[in-house]
């Protein structure tokens, strides 16, 4: 996971908002179209630059593809996050 990479991912509301119903359960990509106003191309776009930012994960099962949180990456960018909210004493 490269920090750019997720940080290029969360700029975007449509993908932050993405994360946020995947942080309630998995959903297929036509499960996630159902809640934008927008061509199910455009989702699978959005889709596609959250799991190469290692955002979410992605399984197959039977004809549909589940998406979920990938939560080590969250966990990741907090770590990362927190060095620079705690100061370290001399």
């Amino acid at each position: 996971m490269s920090l750019n990479e997720a940080f290029k991912a969360l700029s975007d509301p449509t993908r932050r908002q993405i994360l946020t119903l995947l942080k309630e359960d998995e959903l297929t990509a036509g499960e996630i179209a159902s809640h934008f106003d927008m061509q199910k191309p455009s989702v699978s776009h959005h889709l596609k630059i959250l799991k190469h930012a290692s955002l979410i994960d992605d399984e197959r099962r039977g004809q549909h593809i589940y998406y979920s949180l990938n939560t080590t990456v969250f966990h990741e960018l907090m770590s990362w996050y927190f060095t620079f909210t705690t100061k370290e004493e001399k």
